[in-house]
């Protein structure tokens, strides 16, 4: 009986010397999660007085404890802070991971270093999810320019810049109290100009009968070398209350032909924001929703794992949306080899969700979570097996001198 006891308590050995080496060998696997070996005592049940007949291995627990940030400034590199596994795919098949060292193949998918899929969740036009699972591919073709067709600026009138009372003359400053420059893209992308100009007029009425203060802009365009396009067009005029708020004017259209081949522009100015009073002439908040033709520059990935294509004009266009799954017991998922897990009736269905929502942790950019192997923790449990084992053996060899002697005896 001692026999197979000790024989027990060798493989029992043997297997955790298997699980230790593992893990010390995955110390610095990006990801990796260490596993203990556990293990329960064997009896017959044949009697309260019977001994022990040994041990058994009952099953590898994995350790899912937060792995160490290691900063890696790759802006694919993921760090997953919380729950969550990252899903790739291959061949189909969905498999989750804790390593998030992706890049991005020759076609823009994204993929992990052994060339699995990642998977994330589909945009809508407007760059909302649209809740579709799928391969994340960020598109590396050049972007086409945008003619500009609204222009938004806020600007501080100086109550104490003088009454104008001649016409017009951009050539002559004595015309004109202020001016600003603003930039408006065609449709092939040149960045032309469109100078405003901007005039107080003289107060009508007097004491109570005083209406409203009034300030005429004027717009010249001008094309991309600076040369003027037609005359100044009187674009509108700003009536203020007189707590200096805009009353009125604050919307205007302009039309362009900037007479180089690119299609007429129909632009729309907001002057919403804009106040009178005594203050210095600024202007502020200037915005326009035009730009020109553009390469693909990088790709970058928010905390809640939006990814965004970056073009060398300033865009940035949304193009999905990386997915965490999480389970009801991490316990139940199955170890495979490159740092793969598979799902199981133990772990139960993944819920997949953006990070950060549901149980879902968030995302860190240009971060990896590194092996949550306690080196120097193993090394002492090491040790033990390698007891055990040698424990086990030297048991083996009393048995077997014993067994010897007794067929001696025959």
């Amino acid at each position: 009986m001692s026999l197979f006891t000790a024989l027990s308590g060798l493989l029992a050995a043997q297997d955790g010397l298997d699980v230790i080496s593992n893990n010390l060998a995955n110390a610095n696997t990006v990801g990796f999660k260490s596993g203990s070996a556990l293990f329960s005592d064997l009896f017959s049940g044949a009697s309260a007085n019977t001994p022990g007949e040994g041990v058994t291995e009952q099953e590898i627990e994995q350790d899912f404890a937060q792995g160490t940030q290691e900063s890696t400034g790759n802006p694919l590199d993921l760090e997953i802070q919380g729950n969550g596994f990252f899903v790739v795919q291959d061949q189909g098949q969905n498999s989750f991971t804790r390593d998030g060292a992706f890049h991005l193949s020759p076609s823009g998918q994204l993929q992990t270093a052994s060339g699995k899929a990642v998977l994330g969740f589909g945009v809508n036009a407007d760059g909302t999810s649209n809740g579709i699972l799928s391969p994340i591919v960020v598109p590396s073709t050049n972007q086409t320019s945008k003619a500009t067709s609204a222009i938004s600026l806020s600007a501080a009138l100086n109550t104490a810049d003088p009454v104008i009372t001649t016409a017009f003359n951009e050539q002559n400053t004595k015309t004109f109290d202020e001016s600003t420059s603003v930039t408006a893209v065609d449709s092939l992308g040149n960045a032309n100009h469109v100078q405003l100009f901007f005039v107080q007029n003289k107060a009508s009425g007097s004491g109570s009968a005083t209406k409203p203060s009034t300030w005429t802009v004027f717009a010249q365009p001008e094309n991309a070398n600076g040369s003027a396009i037609g005359s100044a067009t009187n674009l509108t005029t700003l009536t203020f209350n007189a707590d200096g708020t805009l009353q009125s004017g604050g919307s205007a259209t302009l039309n362009v032909n900037w007479n180089n081949g690119a299609a007429p522009s129909t632009i729309a100015f907001n002057f919403a924001n804009t106040t009178l009073g005594a203050q210095s002439f600024s202007v502020s908040s200037p915005t326009n929703n035009g730009f020109g033709p553009g390469t693909f520059s990088s790709a970058t990935i928010s905390d809640t794992g939006q990814i965004q294509a970056n073009f060398s004009n300033g865009q940035k266009v949304t193009v999905g949306n990386v997915a965490l799954a999480t389970f009801i017991n991490n316990q139940g998922l199955i170890p495979e080899s490159q740092n793969l897990f598979s799902s199981s009736e133990d772990s139960g269905q993944p819920a997949i969700n953006a990070p950060g929502t549901g149980t879902s942790g968030t995302l860190v950019s240009g971060s990896l979570e590194q092996s949550n192997v306690q080196t120097s923790s193993e090394l002492v449990q090491l040790l033990n097996f390698q007891q055990a084992y040698q424990a086990n053996t030297s048991v083996l060899q009393g048995d077997q001198q014993d067994i010897q002697k007794l067929l001696q005896l025959n």
